[in-house]
């Protein structure tokens, strides 16, 4: 193994440059993600062994060698490193993150373009692939997962004849309640998945087609593992009148249930082996290349620095609205959570709507105009009962079958908008106006005794004039 190591290195070795002007050129992303493999959350448990993994591969099982006429600078993948390096600029001044995150392996694909040549870039292209499942982009996939899983489930367990109740994620049954909630999302069967089919692919050293293959198999089995363990679940909730220790702790029970999916693919998974390398070597490093990377320095961390504008004082915003009344956030028909840096006022209007206001400021770079968001109202006991336009939704609660509109709207500076994704990316044009302002308006309304139309329209209304 060793020696095998030793003979492959001089192939690994301009593959390890272009990680390393990687790290140098993009340190600030690298070090919040490294921050994040540490954490080890559910969703990014397998982050920093899935880099390790992209390493070792590029150790034992670097990527095939190169022909002569196949080296050599690349003007266009010059510019390409140019253009990645101020978009992530951009992105990584006003601290939109997910973005950011994602511009890591277009850069290292820039960069073995710009330094290598095209085709080294190809022959990088499987293994930055790799490496972009470490990246912490999995929680946005668990609402999906979810709604699948509920999906499929519920038709199970109706096909099955089992009495049951099911209302959304909620399936209750004569003796209690299972809920599909997002520990349910089966994401890190899936992201495991994705991983071992293409390291498999990577050793075999597939075509375009035998990594569809793989992966969509891989993406098959952790679907299907998943909704045969929730649905097991259910069934033994259901034959055990909700005593089996199974209903409160089944994390055992769903690893050996993938198991029992994963062994038997694994075992009929092909396995070729690469023979030697004739007349090939690693490509090599164009040094004329290096004034690109040079510019990309000047345009990337040293232009952040010298651009980043310091927002001026602003005052905190109170909501314009003739008649409407200061009131203590508990009296709210649903609660809000807010992180740690925003502030929550909250106003009645007309006895029948609340208006919630909950905003914070930029006040360093090291701060995001628009914060984190997860879960803002509190839906224990209540689930999604309709969706309409301009983010209004439905709310209905399990027991007294009582109903609430909620809707949200996103203030960034002076751009309004009703999605969290177009705040965020409304972040770039108010940073660079100056702007360090950011609120949610929530409001909520109960619902009338016949049906929820009027006041969907009210609250509709309401929204679109109030200002702030």
């Amino acid at each position: 193994m060793l020696r095998k190591t030793l003979e492959n290195f001089p192939l690994a070795r301009p593959y390890f440059i272009i990680v390393a002007l990687a790290l140098a050129l993009f340190y600030p992303t690298w070090l919040r993600l490294a921050v994040q493999w540490l954490e080890f959350e559910q969703v990014l448990a397998h982050g920093l062994p899935t880099f390790l993994i992209f390493i070792g591969l590029l150790i034992i099982h670097p990527p095939r060698p190169v022909r002569d006429r196949e080296n050599g600078f690349s003007i266009a993948g010059g510019i390409s490193l140019l253009l990645v390096t101020l978009c992530w600029a951009l992105l990584e001044l006003v601290r939109i993150d997910t973005l950011a995150y994602l511009t890591l392996p277009f850069g290292m694909l820039a960069l073995c373009w710009s330094l290598l040549g095209f085709q080294a870039g190809l022959r990088f292209l499987p293994y930055v692939l790799l490496f972009s499942l470490s990246l912490p982009i999995w929680s946005d996939l668990v609402p999906f997962l979810v709604d699948l899983a509920t999906f499929v489930v519920s038709n199970l367990v109706a096909m099955m004849g089992i009495t049951a109740l099911i209302e959304g994620p909620n399936i209750t049954l004569p003796y209690g309640r299972l809920v599909i909630a997002d520990g349910c999302s089966g994401i890190r069967y899936f992201a495991i998945s994705i991983l071992l089919a293409m390291i498999m692919s990577i050793l075999n050293d597939f075509r375009w087609k035998g990594w569809l293959a793989a992966i969509a198999i891989g993406m098959a089995i952790a679907l299907v593992v998943n909704w045969v363990r929730i649905t097991a679940l259910v069934v033994i909730a259901y034959q055990s009148n909700m005593e089996s220790d199974l209903v409160t702790d089944h994390e055992t029970f769903g690893w050996l249930v993938y198991l029992a999916f994963l062994v038997p693919a694994m075992w009929l998974a092909p396995v070729y082996r690469r023979g030697q390398p004739a007349n090939g070597h690693g490509p090599a490093v164009s040094p004329e290349a290096f004034g690109f990377v040079v510019v990309a320095f000047l345009a990337g961390p040293l232009g952040i620095s010298l651009v980043h504008s310091a927002a001026g004082e602003s005052p905190a915003w109170e909501l314009s609205l003739p008649g409407a009344t200061s009131v203590p956030p508990g009296q709210m028909p649903l609660s809000i959570t807010l992180p740690d840096p925003m502030t929550l006022g909250v106003w009645r209007a007309d006895n029948s709507v609340w208006i919630a206001i909950g905003q914070t400021r930029k006040d360093s770079r090291q701060d995001k105009l628009v914060p984190y968001l997860s879960r803002t109202i509190d839906t224990d006991g209540w689930f999604l009962e309709s969706r309409h336009d301009g983010n209004i939704r439905v709310y209905q609660h399990l027991t007294n079958r009582k109903k609430v509109v909620v809707s949200e709207r996103y203030q960034v500076g002076q751009y309004a908008t009703h999605s969290y994704s177009k705040a965020k990316l409304l972040q770039i044009p108010a940073t660079l106006s100056g702007e360090n302002r950011f609120a949610l308006v929530t409001l909520q309304s109960p619902c009338g005794p016949r049906d929820c139309e009027q006041t969907i329209e009210r609250v509709r209304e309401l929204k679109d004039n109030l200002t702030l």
